[in-house]
């Protein structure tokens, strides 16, 4: 039980899509995985058995390829691929930076956006328009033998098809892969300090999935911008850097990840607070998944973990 940071970008880069996802963190609800796929490997396909999938690119662009149709991507999108769907993911070029949440119950809008009939209310913070759904359905009329790399159970099997998996004529219903950009999310802003909530995107048995963007601070005249410090009570809170200034803490990279688990207090860094009085904004852009389950750290998490940021708060270090 242990505030930890991980450097995310110190995950080596790997040709092959699949071999390139390092399991990082987990817990019965999720797997959570860094990526840096050098190329996309057309001869086989892929479909997740056991989980939903939420893929934020970081780095790169491209597009993944459907039996829906395609969706292009690029830095900043959240791609939700639904547990069951076949694709192929086509990068534009070799570099590279995934940040890939596998989900074991589906990923939704959280409730409270929506109405009772399923619509994005007015204060959501995204609405239907930046949903991105599939285009350009193509028809596949090829015959082969054509593998899909299938996980179940955290295992992958090869599946043959004799068909072209993408062969379909057209597609109905509310289960699909879609795109949805970081960058459109409006952020919820107040007097005073908003609590973590109002970053929340996405949500899933046991945890949720937040964004953090630029936005104005609180604008309160007696306000403090740095958020207080604060216990977790009820989740572990893991925040995946991804590019600006953040006025929590120094020492940030991109691509840095920080988690500290619930029952361990935290908050700004000394002399982060004096610092922040006086901002009125701030252009931090970030990815935070809290867990109401504790993640357990893997080998390949601990190969990027540095162990003395626990004690980071201390002034003389």
């Amino acid at each position: 039980m242990k505030s930890r940071a991980l450097y995310g970008f110190q995950i080596e880069p790997e040709q092959d899509f699949l071999k390139s996802r390092k399991i990082i963190l987990y817990n019965n609800d999720l797997h959570i995985a860094l990526a840096a796929p050098t190329k996309d490997d057309q001869t086989y396909f892929y479909k997740n058995a056991d989980a939903d999938e939420v893929i934020f690119i970081h780095e790169g662009s491209g597009k993944i390829v459907t039996q829906y149709g395609e969706l292009s991507f690029c830095y900043g999108d959240y791609l939700v691929i639904p547990r069951g769907t076949i694709y192929q993911i086509h990068f534009d070029n070799d570099a590279n930076r995934l940040l890939v949440v596998e989900s074991f119950s589906p990923i939704r809008y959280p409730d409270r956006y929506r109405s009772k009939n399923g619509q994005l209310l007015e204060h959501a913070p995204y609405c239907e328009r930046d949903i991105r759904t599939p285009e350009n359905l193509k028809d596949y009329d090829e015959h082969g033998d054509f593998i899909i790399y299938t996980k179940k159970s955290s295992l992958l099997y090869p599946i043959h098809y004799a068909t072209h998996p993408f062969d379909v004529v057209g597609w109905d219903g509310c289960n699909y892969p879609y795109a949805f950009s970081i960058h459109d999310f409006e952020p919820i802003t107040g007097r005073l300090h908003q609590p973590p909530p109002v970053h929340q995107t996405f949500e899933a048995h046991n945890f949720v999935i937040c964004s953090f963007v630029p936005r104005l601070y609180d604008y309160h005249p007696l306000s403090i911008p740095a958020p207080y410090n604060h216990s977790n009570i009820d989740s572990d809170e893991l925040l995946y850097y991804v590019d600006g200034d953040f006025m929590s803490r120094s020492h940030v990279e991109r691509g840095m990840l920080t988690l500290h688990p619930g029952g361990i207090p935290h908050g700004p860094h000394p002399g982060t607070v004096e610092k922040s009085i006086g901002k009125t904004s701030t252009h931090e852009l970030a990815v935070m998944i809290d867990t109401f389950k504790p993640l357990i750290l893997t080998e390949e998490g601990q190969q990027i973990a540095d162990e003395s940021y626990a004690k980071s708060w201390h002034k003389g270090i």
